[in-house]
């Protein structure tokens, strides 16, 4: 159990660790939708947490990035000022990476001190600090990836940094309820578990390839709706699958769009369906709710052609109904209506 002069603590700062990791993972998207990405050519975990203070470092900056693929084949009309609009968002996103990393060990450091973890918590602690370390590794994996000969990230790796990020909020915000509520002894509502689980999965997978759509840059193409273009099949479909075979349905961009764009559609009915089963309850209307909301605006960021405000807060709600999924698997668990948890 928490003590209890550290239990509030030592939830607080849990959330906090949620709120960060929210916060960069939106920066993230505006990273990607600026093609900032591949602006910063080298990783410095410990020395990197300055940006170039002088003219000098600067241009040093700047001429590694001119040897990058990025650079020869997109940009190399740019400027210096120009380079410098794009290494902001980048660097913004490295050092919420390092602000994560301080927040999260100096408070663990003098929560352990005060031995105010039962073991359950220092395992789940153990287990944040890996994925954090993942997401770390991954994301400059991921980076790395576009800077040897294709000037474009690998899909894979960015669904991969994208899938690390979301289970990283996710797990600690369950932790940080188990902290909250350490000595519930509800019973488990398993109709309700079950169908969480189940409209829990088919958004995962959703997100999953909202992430590859976002690796493949698919937003940018078939911006029409319900078609993709004239047709209800995208073109590129048949055109790339004799040579991608079954991969097509992960590789080729117009594929990836169509799948994403109609799983959609599978995700908000099981939405409905879960909030018509259980609507005594609260927050499986808000959940519904929130995946419309995020269904619909999906069709607007495509028509509108991804802007930057539309992709970003597409990706943020979609973070935030995994969340509300989150909270209503531990109330499932225990057999609370949300608005009975603070009783």
């Amino acid at each position: 159990m928490i003590k209890n002069n550290y239990q509030k603590q030592v939830y607080f700062w849990l959330l906090s660790g949620c709120i960060l990791i929210v916060l960069m993972v939106v920066v993230g998207g505006i990273t990607r939708l600026t093609e900032s990405g591949l602006s910063m050519t080298n990783w410095k975990p410990v020395t990197g947490f300055l940006p170039p203070l002088t003219e000098e470092a600067w241009q040093e900056e700047f001429d590694g990035y001119k040897a990058s693929p990025e650079f020869k084949h997109f940009n190399h009309h740019f400027t210096l000022s120009e380079y410098k609009d794009i290494y902001f968002w980048e660097y913004v996103h490295r050092l919420f990476g390092r602000v994560i990393g301080i927040v999260f060990i100096v408070p663990f450091l003098f929560f352990w001190l005060k031995k105010s973890f039962n073991q359950r918590i220092k395992k789940r602690l153990g287990i944040i600090f890996l994925l954090g370390l993942s997401q770390g590794v991954m994301g400059w994996l991921m980076v790395k990836s576009g800077l040897v000969d294709n000037p474009h990230v690998s899909h894979y790796r960015l669904f991969l940094h994208l899938f690390f990020a979301i289970s990283l909020v996710l797990f600690i915000f369950y932790t940080a309820l188990l902290v909250r509520y350490p000595n519930h002894n509800w019973k488990p509502e398993m109709a309700l578990k079950k169908w969480t689980l189940l409209i829990f999965i088919v958004t995962l997978i959703q997100v999953a390839y909202g992430a590859l759509v976002a690796g493949l840059k698919a937003g940018f193409l078939y911006n029409t709706y319900p078609k993709m273009g004239a047709d209800w099949l995208p073109q590129s479909l048949w055109n790339n699958y004799p040579e991608l075979g079954i991969m097509v349905v992960f590789e080729d961009p117009g594929t990836v769009q169509f799948i994403h764009r109609t799983f959609a559609l599978i995700v908000v009915i099981v939405a409905f369906i879960f909030w018509r089963k259980f609507k005594f309850y609260a927050m499986p209307k808000w959940i519904a709710l929130g995946i419309l909301l995020q269904a619909i605006l999906g069709v607007f960021t495509l028509l509108y052609i991804v802007p930057i405000s539309l992709g970003v807060l597409h990706q943020l709600i979609a973070i935030l109904i995994l969340l509300m999924m989150t909270l209503q698997l531990f109330t499932a668990n225990y057999t609370m209506e949300f608005k009975k948890l603070n009783n």
